[in-house]
């Protein structure tokens, strides 16, 4: 992953902002040497078609991905639009990442988690590395430094 090559990665949504998927963005612009396009437009939402129409951008969108994120409190808002993005992105063999409801108050959806190839909680160098693990297979081996003086 570089700049010139960045991870393709797609954000489950409903066409709304919704605070949790704009925080995985803060998330992933908070971190340097980090590089990935967003796949997934929430403007885009088609005017007319009714759900097949949405159905289709959808596909459209995470076909352009190599990982798939689903923040799982989307999934009790929205559970059958979150569930299709889910099974389009299996159909499409593209690895899921769930990331737990933020601030750790709610479980995980059971279906979400199951269906998730990675869990992780919301922070960023957690999530950046579980896009790298799932999108690219890279391995990140880093470790928390803690520098303390002796007395």
């Amino acid at each position: 992953m570089s700049e010139r090559n960045p991870i393709r990665v797609y954000v489950a949504h409903t066409f709304s902002e919704d605070p949790d998927y704009r925080r995985v963005f803060e998330y992933l612009e908070s971190l340097q040497n980090f590089f990935y396009v967003n796949c997934s437009n929430i403007e885009s939402i088609p005017g007319g078609g009714g759900k097949e129409a949405v159905k289709d951008e959808l596909r459209t969108q995470i076909k352009m991905a190599e990982v798939v994120v689903v923040p799982s409190i989307m999934y009790a808002n929205n559970r059958s639009w979150i569930t299709y993005q889910m099974d389009v992105a299996q159909a499409m063999d593209l690895p899921i990442v769930a990331m737990e409801p933020f601030g750790g108050i709610q479980e995980m959806p059971k279906e979400v988690s199951e269906r998730a190839d990675e869990r992780v909680e919301w922070n960023d160098r957690l999530l950046v590395d579980a896009l790298r693990r799932q999108a690219r297979h890279e391995e990140t081996t880093r470790w928390e430094t803690i520098e303390f003086e002796m007395p």
